[in-house]
């Protein structure tokens, strides 16, 4: 008697499953068989010394999660380039260079926030004001509304945070830059270097302080910065081009495979491994490579991964999810001029 479908289905998945050679994430073997693909990216070793349990922690965002309210389109009019880079377009503000490091922490949420309000405040006041805003208040201090901290969050809840709430300035670790700088301390992502190992221990979220570090002036409270408005950005390709080209960096989110651990150069595109998890990170803007369409994104992870901190991902496919949970928001502008 022949065995039913249903038990030939599974058979046939096996046998499938079976002919798929497996490739260790973080190994030569994978890295190896990414290149043989010569797909749109070349993969290479970006942490040397470390554990898979570190990297699955640095993927801490909830994707799907609560919604801002969506802005009004406004991309129809508007001529947009075939190229951009928000670093050459506002070239007098510095934080759009800048690439942070979150640590053992699960703070992508929160950093995304941080580095595309910071560089929305400098192109919204004409480079007339340049601030690190601080990845460790916006962790610490939003509770539930945000997520749980270092083991994960919402990017929506951090905008939101930032117009209702405000937030300190704080720059990178042990950098004493602003009012309350980040704790966590970076790893060493190479095999002989002068850092932690990125074991994946520690990490904690840090305590929510609502004073500054000693020798800062001004208080915390008169330290805040606001947005006015924050918002969802329509899910479409020239929604989100016209809203870095008007306004500066976003906020995005995407589905993590283990090949993405491996980038180094190309436009990204998902071809072996499993979920990691959700990661965000900041888009800063748009191109083509040798005919691919890509987002140019900076990451969190410091600049010994990827193409110095940077990435670009396919554009305009939703690839792994990236144009599904842009988010973004304008400052509080009148702030500042008190403050020049």
């Amino acid at each position: 008697m022949w065995p039913s479908v249903s038990i030939l289905c599974v058979l046939v998945a096996f046998a499938n499953a079976r002919s798929i050679p497996y490739y260790p994430p973080l190994s030569s073997d994978l890295v190896n068989h990414i290149n043989k693909l010569n797909t749109t990216w070349k993969a290479g070793h970006n942490f040397h010394n470390t554990d898979m349990s570190y990297v699955k922690k640095l993927c801490g965002t909830f994707l799907g999660g609560p919604k801002l309210p969506e802005r009004v389109d406004f991309a129809a009019d508007m001529e947009l380039p075939d190229n951009f880079d928000s670093r050459t377009q506002w070239p007098n503000c510095p934080t759009i260079n800048e690439i942070r490091d979150q640590g053992s922490c699960g703070s992508c949420w929160a950093f995304g926030a941080v580095e595309a309000i910071s560089d929305r405040i400098c192109v919204h006041t004409n480079a007339k004001v340049s601030v690190e805003v601080s990845a460790e208040d916006l962790l610490s201090c939003c509770g539930f509304e945000c997520g749980m901290g270092c083991n994960g969050g919402y990017p929506s809840g951090a905008w939101r945070y930032w117009t209702e709430r405000g937030l300190v300035s704080g720059g990178l670790y042990d950098s004493h830059v602003g009012c309350r700088p980040y704790s966590i301390p970076p790893c060493e992502h190479h095999v002989n270097g002068s850092r932690p190992p990125c074991t994946g221990e520690g990490g904690e979220t840090p305590r929510c302080s609502r004073h500054c570090e000693p020798g800062y002036s001004p208080s915390y409270k008169e330290d805040k910065h606001y947005g006015i408005t924050s918002y969802g950005v329509p899910h479409s390709e020239k929604e989100i081009m016209a809203e870095i080209y008007k306004n500066g960096p976003v906020e995005g989110a995407f589905i993590v495979y283990e090949d993405f651990l491996m980038y180094k150069s190309g436009v990204y595109q998902h071809v072996s491994g499993e979920q990691v998890g959700g990661h965000a990170i900041r888009i800063l803007g748009w191109g083509v490579d040798n005919g691919t369409p890509y987002w140019l994104a900076a990451n969190s992870w410091n600049t010994d991964w990827g193409d110095n901190g940077f990435f670009k991902i396919l554009r305009g496919e939703d690839h792994c999810g990236i144009e599904s949970e842009i988010v973004a928001g304008i400052p509080r502008t009148e702030q500042y001029w008190k403050r020049v």
